[in-house]
């Protein structure tokens, strides 16, 4: 090999722990400022099913801190259901839930950060001036100026989401004005807020710029939202980050073997880098496939090409982002789809895709049974092209591991939990919310 060739080739194979070593612990300047005042209000509106179509539904039901910010289910069930985590039904009547969310509820840890410029499985939340407001969203220009994040940004959708909170279209004002635009259930929800005295007088205190109620608009929701969203589920304290500090102590001699396997030879850092674990890419995994998919318009089947529904891109298809891996072990299942219920079948998936696919069983998932969706929950495994296409499209080739090496891995990916932020946060679950609606508790 020549001189330049073997430089390269040290390049190559010493660029993981490079990654490693250009970490540090988390510190306040990672994550862009937020008002506590705006975080108290938006604690009260996260549990609040004031901002649901038909008043049944908080964000707090599918990001519970109980289930580590997620609902523990492998895929959602959304407005029309009763109950909370892996106890939550399909509803009953003519409330009942019509389709399953089609993906897995992600954590919110950590969101709040500088470091987040692209959110959804898909990526359709994001950091871009394309529409002149500073976001590519599916809103497209109707979103409106003024958000403070990515992650405000993001929190719109949920609420004029059919399946999430929004409802059907002939059960309520919001759902039906969500049919004709995207944007035009907004103005109802924040009408909703405003109107109600303590959040009224909250808004005026909390927003420098808002003198009376009547200015709030679903913007200082948004925003009230993404300022308790990253006050509450920060997380920086965990042993990785005493480790970084310097206390050698603080990861176990397991974690300290897979934190050497996954900065170096198992190759994991070239995907979840940085200090939050993730490259923000998207790739595609082989994930076993099931659910009714977020399927596209012309879409005839219940099918999920991931990042190609957002890009238009037939390079895209069955991507889905890279995932943060900080509490990770707080928000199985894991997976787009949650396909996986514990970390050691998710990292066995990584390492040989197609015999864990072969060895996939339904009973591998939290999936509370909906008598009247069984059908539609599997209907994609009858098409054996859609299956052949899903499971040929894979954008990682790892090494084989050993059974103490995986072992290893998950003890590494147990020491990026942190510690008071789950068992002490800054706000915890309100006792009552100003709008009267109950509020969700396992």
């Amino acid at each position: 090999m020549s001189l330049l060739g073997s430089f390269v080739l040290g390049l190559w194979l010493s660029a993981p722990v490079w990654a490693e070593d250009a970490l540090s612990p988390l510190r306040a300047q990672d994550f862009r400022p937020v008002s506590k005042a705006q975080a108290d209000l938006g604690q009260l509106l996260f549990y609040d099913k004031i901002l649901s179509g038909n008043r049944n539904i908080a964000c707090a039901t599918c990001h519970h801190p109980a289930f580590g910010s997620s609902d523990a289910l492998s895929l959602g069930i959304g407005e029309g259901g009763e109950g909370l985590g892996p106890q939550r039904t399909g509803g009953q009547g003519r409330g009942r839930i019509e389709r399953r969310v089609p993906r897995n509820a992600p954590g919110l840890w950590n969101l709040g950060a500088n470091h987040f410029r692209v959110l959804m499985h898909d990526g359709r939340i994001s950091r871009d001036n394309l529409y002149g407001n500073g976001f590519n969203t599916p809103a497209e220009e109707w979103l409106p100026p003024g958000l403070d994040s990515v992650l405000a940004a993001q929190a719109l959708f949920p609420l004029s989401s059919e399946r999430e909170m929004a409802g059907g279209t002939e059960e309520n004002e919001v759902a039906g004005a969500v049919f004709d635009r995207i944007d035009k259930g907004w103005p109802i929800l924040a009408k909703r807020v405003r109107t109600i005295p303590a959040y009224g007088a909250g808004f005026v205190s909390a927003f420098d710029h808002i003198d009376t109620p009547e200015e709030v608009t679903i913007v200082e929701i948004a925003n009230a939202l993404a300022a308790f969203i990253s006050l509450e589920f920060r997380s920086t304290d965990s042993p990785f980050d005493a480790y970084l500090a310097g206390d050698a102590t603080a990861l176990s001699p397991a974690a300290q073997k897979g934190r050497d396997l996954f900065f170096g030879d198992a190759g994991c850092s070239a995907c979840h880098s940085g200090p939050f674990f993730t490259d923000q890419g998207f790739r595609a995994l082989g994930l076993p496939a099931f659910g009714p998919g977020r399927t596209r318009r012309f879409d005839l089947i219940a099918r999920d090409t991931g990042r190609m529904g957002e890009s238009d891109d037939l390079a895209d298809a069955y991507r889905f982002r890279t995932p943060s891996l900080r509490n990770v072990a707080l928000t199985a299942p894991y997976g787009h789809n949650g396909a996986y219920p514990t970390l050691e079948a998710m990292i066995r998936h990584h390492l040989d895709p197609e015999t864990a696919r072969s060895n996939w069983r339904r009973s591998d998932l939290t999936l509370p049974e909906v008598p009247w969706l069984t059908a539609v929950d599997f209907m994609v495994q009858a098409d054996r092209f859609e299956m052949a296409r899903q499971a040929a499209r894979r954008d990682i080739d790892l090494q084989p591991r050993t059974e103490p090496e995986i072992d290893a891995l998950v003890a590494f990916l147990r020491s990026l939990t942190g510690s008071l932020s789950v068992s002490d946060p800054p706000y915890g679950v309100p006792e009552q919310v100003p709008s009267g609606l109950p509020v969700d508790r396992p």
